[in-house]
């Protein structure tokens, strides 16, 4: 169950980014999708600066739009320009709307908007004017840091999403039990910490980057075993974490989404095993090591 929105959602959710960036083929988004629907997936998380996310996602499902929860975001356009302004915020969730091909979303984000900008209140008014006009049934923040918890303390939020892995795990203590007390839902993004552990050297993308050197830092022993049960612990450990509801996992092959799926069967991570990852976390964790947004 998502928080206080009551939406019973899946532990696995499905986003939207890799589709976009990596300029995925309308068939096989739908196919894609369409399993994995199939197969119980009932979120589905985008943006509207993933490139292409939300028009694949439209004409993959859009006639099958009552079977799942769909969210997305708004504050960041194309190229990643930031926008705030109410009026601007408010034609980006109405592109959304038709892009993704409904008249209505479960859930609009900001997206990683501000601490100064959240403050101001106008964007959180924009989205606020959103839900009065039925464009969507709940409003979010999608984000980390103080930022974060701002928008869970300020009580106008009724989601937040925030990156939860077993190379980022800031929100563990600075937001989650916050969240947990104000019945907030909770959507874990960046779950497989972009899988950073299986490059040999540094990667380039920023995020890999530093999830990469992070984890060399923490050298975690269960790394080192095959890669499905590396991946399977990293997904279980999420989604063991207090407070997460549902891990948004991104992906461009309809085999990797069941492969995913089929590790959570086992369940949350024994708390030995939990506390285990937590434990070399606070022995090694820099203050740094802040949530990458």
């Amino acid at each position: 169950m998502l928080g206080r929105t009551g939406m019973a959602a899946s532990v696995l959710g499905f986003g939207g980014s890799e589709i976009g960036y990596q300029r995925a083929s309308q068939k096989s988004v739908t196919r894609l999708l369409a399993s994995a629907l199939d197969a119980g997936l009932n979120v589905i998380d985008t943006a509207e600066c993933y490139d292409e996310s939300e028009v694949l996602i439209g004409k993959a499902i859009g006639s099958r739009r009552h079977e799942f929860h769909l969210f997305t975001k708004c504050g960041h356009g194309p190229g990643w320009r930031a926008d705030w302004r109410p009026a601007s915020l408010l034609r980006s969730i109405e592109r959304s709307l038709t892009r993704l091909q409904t008249d209505h979303l479960d859930l609009i984000q900001l997206h990683s908007c501000s601490l100064a900008d959240l403050k101001k209140g106008d964007a959180i008014a924009a989205l606020e004017q959103a839900r009065e006009r039925g464009w969507t049934r709940y409003v979010g923040y999608s984000g980390d840091g103080e930022a974060a918890r701002y928008a869970i303390e300020c009580g106008r939020f009724d989601v937040l999403q925030t990156s939860v892995s077993i190379a980022d795990q800031e929100a563990v203590g600075l937001t989650l039990p916050l969240a947990a007390a104000r019945e907030m839902g909770v959507i874990a993004k960046r779950p497989l910490a972009n899988v950073a552990w299986r490059y040999t050297r540094k990667p380039a993308e920023s995020y890999h980057e530093e999830y990469w050197s992070r984890l060399r830092a923490l050298d975690y022993p269960f790394l080192k075993k095959d890669p499905e049960g590396a991946v399977a612990t990293a997904l279980r450990f999420t989604i063991t974490v207090p407070g997460v509801d549902t891990a948004i996992v991104g992906t461009t092959k309809p085999e990797r989404w069941h492969a995913n799926a089929a590790l959570l069967d086992a369940g949350p991570l024994p708390a030995r095993e939990f506390e285990q990852i937590r434990a070399r976390w606070r022995e090694v964790a820099k203050p740094s090591w802040t949530g990458e947004t």
